[in-house]
């Protein structure tokens, strides 16, 4: 597959590797470079080298070799499946399931599952570890994640993320009282200078990152929110709501820990997917009930 990638006037003067993942949907920065070094970058014709610093308006021509058959062995874990029909899964992710095999986690996961669910019958876009996955949530988040089964429905809903129209709302628990009922958070995420682990906020090599948050109810030092990904960038919610003083009760990483409620991870759900069928265009909304944990979490809260 080929297609084409414009440096905008922000990125000027970035390298390509950090130029590309922004430009199409759902590359990471390694899968990047890895294209860069086989020269499969052109800009007029010609190979452009790892360390070339993009100029504004320049448009670049990126070949994407076919997708390798997966490699992630399929293995028969229970799926509690929301919506699925013959372009689409809609699953609900346990906390603690990893979504796709990846250093530490070589099987287990989401993927492993789905390949044993669909058989052959997922996308290829997202390449030998990760077929069939549009997007992601963390391995201690729970709930709903989709997948597609086939590359035209997996390119229709990247295309979704991508103009923010397939909307993600989640629920969370966060410590102290947000500031105000309704809020929003427009605050870049990049990966943090302090550490290579971390996402955080901030203007150096960061994408621009809108969380909308709503107060569902008021504890004495916490506060049950809804909130919307406007956009979706690593930890968006969890990194947003720490930036906020508010972090994410159980998040360990962003300065949520809280031993006594026994949480290991961070107290978020994704509850609703709302998308247009890839084939139809007819909009679908799926929902989850809150899970065990998370509602042994409010019963707790309201003792307080």
């Amino acid at each position: 597959m080929k297609t084409t990638v414009t440096a905008p006037e922000e990125l000027g003067g970035e390298r390509i590797d950090a130029l590309l993942p922004v430009g199409i949907q759902g590359l990471t920065r390694s899968a990047a470079q890895r294209l860069i070094a086989q020269g499969l970058v052109t800009l007029a014709g010609r190979a452009v080298p790892k360390s070339y610093r993009v100029s504004a308006g320049e448009t670049f021509e990126v070949e994407i070799p076919e997708a390798e058959p997966a490699e992630a062995a399929p293995q028969d874990i229970p799926l509690e499946v929301a919506f699925e029909d013959s372009d689409v899964i809609v699953v609900n992710k346990p906390r603690g399931m990893v979504v796709h095999p990846a250093p530490g986690h070589p099987d287990g996961t989401l993927v492993n599952a789905l390949l044993h669910h669909c058989g052959d019958s997922l996308s290829g876009v997202g390449g030998k570890l990760r077929p069939g996955i549009v997007h992601r949530i963390d391995r201690d988040t729970s709930g709903l994640v989709i997948a597609a089964k086939n590359d035209f429905a997996h390119r229709k809903l990247a295309a979704q993320l991508s103009n923010h129209t397939l909307s993600r709302v989640y629920e969370t628990v966060v410590r102290g009282a947000l500031p105000e009922e309704l809020g929003t958070v427009a605050a870049p995420i990049g990966r943090s200078t302090a550490d290579r682990k971390k996402m955080a906020v901030t203007e150096r090599n960061s994408r621009d990152a809108v969380t909308h948050y709503e107060v569902l109810a008021r504890y004495p030092g916490f506060t049950h929110a809804r909130c919307r990904l406007e956009t979706g960038r690593t930890h968006q919610i969890r990194v947003h709501m720490a930036y906020l003083g508010h972090p994410i009760l159980g998040d360990e990483v962003y300065g949520g820990r809280d031993a006594k409620f026994g949480l290991r991870g961070q107290c978020l759900h994704a509850r609703e997917l709302r998308f247009g069928h890839p084939r139809t265009d007819a909009e679908i909304c799926v929902a989850t009930d809150l899970p065990r944990y998370f509602e042994d979490i409010l019963e707790k809260l309201g003792r307080l």
